[in-house]
């Protein structure tokens, strides 16, 4: 007999994190999911839990809030969005980081990230920079398990529109109809194959620092278990 999970879920009213809840519960091994979030969700499943936060980078001293088997971590805005670059990074970067901590000290073991192709602390774009910094970050927090997703442009519904990832989207869809992985790790990435391949990811219990891209995430999202 499967032993039941448990999850927490920050971003879960984002493009990625919403599809990952969604996973989480199509799944019967995931027993009670927490949502850390802004403005209520509209989950009406008895397995889902919300805290919700005015201030996401005031945490509450509550430890049991933050254990859990897994941690999903799909948070993020653009810097367009946050209006400035040191908001882009507190966003992107300082609460993520806090949450991870916060996950960690109270005993989840399990952290698994959304990131970016070409995420790289050492970079010269700045938005690169700050998701491989936030990279760094979770590895220094020395978690059993850090397993991060590196997508490129992600294909889904969003809120809001963004006209450069529309036409790049476009392009490479119709030369995907050649190949659909021709651009390799520049692929664009499905938000459903991407959220699935995470839950599955977190069912397979690998420990130590992995890091998939495009061809990757694909193979994990047609896995069974």
């Amino acid at each position: 007999m499967t032993e039941p999970r448990s999850a927490l879920v920050l971003g879960a009213t984002g493009l990625v994190g919403h599809r990952i809840v969604e996973e989480l519960l199509l799944d019967p091994t995931y027993k009670h999911i927490r949502l850390f979030v802004r403005r209520p969700t509209g989950w009406s499943d008895p397995r889902v839990e919300e805290v919700i936060l005015s201030d996401m980078s005031d945490l509450p001293d509550s430890p049991a809030l933050f254990l859990a088997d897994d941690l999903f971590i799909a948070f993020g805005t653009t810097i367009k969005k946050a209006g400035h670059e040191d908001a882009f990074r507190k966003i992107d970067l300082e609460i993520p980081l806090a949450f991870a901590r916060h996950a960690r000290e109270a005993g989840t073991d399990h952290c698994l990230l959304v990131s970016s192709v070409g995420a790289d602390a050492r970079s010269k774009i700045f938005y690169s920079r700050i998701k491989g910094e936030l990279e760094d970050g979770l590895e220094e927090i020395d978690f059993e398990s850090l397993q991060i997703f590196r997508p490129s442009f992600l294909m889904g519904d969003r809120q809001e529109f963004r006209l450069g990832e529309w036409i790049g989207i476009g392009i490479s869809r119709l030369l995907s109809r050649i190949k659909d992985d021709l651009f390799g790790i520049y692929s664009p990435m499905p938000v459903p194959m991407l959220a699935r391949a995470m839950v599955i990811a977190a069912r397979m219990e690998l420990d130590g620092h992995l890091i998939y891209h495009y061809r990757e995430i694909k193979n994990l999202s047609r896995q069974k278990l």
